[in-house]
């Protein structure tokens, strides 16, 4: 994989602004279209293109397949978590409105945690899957 010198310039000038593309998806999600699924693709297709340009270890390296198991069920826990919130302050799950002083405020609050919630799953099992295969040994 040396031999390819441009496809790593050309990956190592890409990536970061494919994970900043990322990360503005994710908190433009709850002013326009976009969101937590899509930023979470977006974002794993970053670390997936970094894999695939210098090997599946350099990506683990990166992105240690213990940190992202644990993140998948972070995502988890924060999307759970919001919904409990507003049971916990008398309202049902998912009710955003009582998550603040002001219902405004708390459906922006409760719109951002959800989608960052499924953000970061979506990001976590989408490297997590390209970890399983990459893993595959080759059958010819």
């Amino acid at each position: 994989m040396n031999h390819y010198s441009i496809l790593r310039i050309a990956a190592k000038l890409l990536i970061p602004y494919i994970l900043l593309y990322g990360l503005y998806v994710q908190f433009h999600g709850d002013f326009g279209p976009g969101g937590g699924f899509q930023a979470g693709v977006i974002f794993a297709s970053g670390i997936i293109l970094y894999g695939l340009v210098f090997g599946p270890e350099a990506a683990r390296r990166v992105a240690p397949a213990g940190i992202v198991d644990r993140l998948i069920a972070v995502g988890v826990l924060v999307y759970a978590g919001t919904g409990v919130a507003g049971m916990l302050k008398g309202g049902q799950f998912l009710d955003y409105n009582v998550l603040a002083h002001d219902s405004t405020h708390g459906q922006h609050l409760g719109i951002l945690l959800v989608e960052l919630g499924v953000g970061i799953t979506v990001s976590a099992v989408m490297v997590t899957i390209f970890f399983a295969f990459a893993a595959r040994e080759r059958t010819e």
